[in-house]
């Protein structure tokens, strides 16, 4: 969430102008506005008592640019804002990614650990194994020097 020190902050301003200004990008909206233009232009085209606006319809023309002074801050706004919560998921996703990072490489190390003390058991093993063979080669050996000497 943007800090409550924030330029635009979650205030309910906020939020609203945002949503206008999602609103400004939609089909429906682009599409009603349109109409309305249409609409605009035929009766002021046709209905020759009902002009209130007549040709080069400067009313619609005043309407629309007071649209697009309001407009174009609520659209700078939103895009503000997200790009602040933009931001703050990057720098979650960083973190996230940094202790990811952080138990892999404790993880290696736990492994490497338990790796080095298996082979220093194996190579304990392969000792004591040489040990246990040299020394039944040598009760062997000392048997049948006995046996020899006793026959």
């Amino acid at each position: 969430m943007p800090s409550a020190f924030s330029a635009f902050g979650e205030d309910a301003f906020g939020r609203r102008a945002e949503s206008a200004a999602r609103f400004f990008g939609t089909p429906q909206y682009i599409l009603g506005q349109t109409v309305i233009v249409i609409i605009w232009i035929a009766l002021n085209a046709v209905a020759v008592g009902l002009r209130w606006d007549p040709y080069p319809f400067i009313l619609l023309n005043l309407a629309f640019s007071t649209k697009a002074a309001y407009a174009a801050p609520l659209i700078l706004l939103a895009q503000t804002r997200q790009v602040e919560r933009d931001k703050e998921a990057s720098d979650k996703l960083e973190a996230h990614r940094e202790e990811v990072t952080a138990a892999m490489q404790r993880r290696e190390a736990d492994l490497k650990k338990e790796t080095d003390e298996l082979k220093a058991l194996l190579q304990s093993n392969t000792e004591i194994t040489q040990q246990d063979k040299d020394l039944t080669e040598k009760v062997e050996a000392l048997t049948r020097e006995i046996h020899a000497r006793l026959t």
